[in-house]
C-alpha cells in the first residue's frame, strides 16, 4: 500500500507551545513518545522559550500522528498547541524581534516615546 500524500507544511519536526513551565523532558518522551521514535526534544528553558519545546520524530508520518492527536491535548490543565516547525516563520519572528530593538534605540536616542500625542490646532 502506498502512503498517502501529505500536505506541504508536516515535516518530522514539531513546535509545540502552551506547556506548563515545570514539565520536564521525561514527561514530554511519555507523552509524545506514545507515536513513534523520537530523535530529540528540547523544552525552552529561557524566559522567552518556558512553555515551548520542539520535538524531532524519526519518521514524518509519526510527526503527523502525534501532531493530529495532541493539538488541544491537556496537561496540567493546559491545552497544548501543536504545530509544525515552520524555519521561514521562526526566522521572521526573530528578525521581527531586532528590528522592535532597533527601533526602541532610536526612539531613546530621539526622546521619543513613539506613542500619538494630540497636537495643539495650528491658527
Amino acid at each position: 500500500m502506498k502512503p498517502k500524500r501529505l500536505p506541504p507544511e508536516v515535516n518530522r519536526a514539531l513546535y509545540v507551545r502552551n506547556l506548563p513551565f515545570n514539565i520536564s523532558a521525561e514527561e514530554m518522551y511519555e507523552i509524545f513518545g506514545k507515536y513513534g521514535a523520537i530523535r530529540q526534544i528540547r523544552v525552552g528553558s529561557t524566559k522567552e522559550t518556558r512553555g515551548t519545546a520542539y520535538v524531532v520524530y524519526e519518521d514524518i508520518y509519526d510527526a503527523k500522528n502525534a501532531a493530529d492527536h495532541l493539538s488541544g491535548f491537556n496537561v496540567q490543565n493546559r491545552y497544548l498547541i501543536v504545530l509544525y516547525y515552520n524555519p521561514a516563520k521562526m526566522k521572521a519572528k526573530a528578525n521581527l524581534k531586532e528590528q522592535e530593538e532597533a527601533l526602541r534605540k532610536l526612539q531613546e536616542r530621539h526622546g521619543v516615546d513613539g506613542e500619538q500625542h494630540p497636537t495643539s490646532k495650528a491658527r
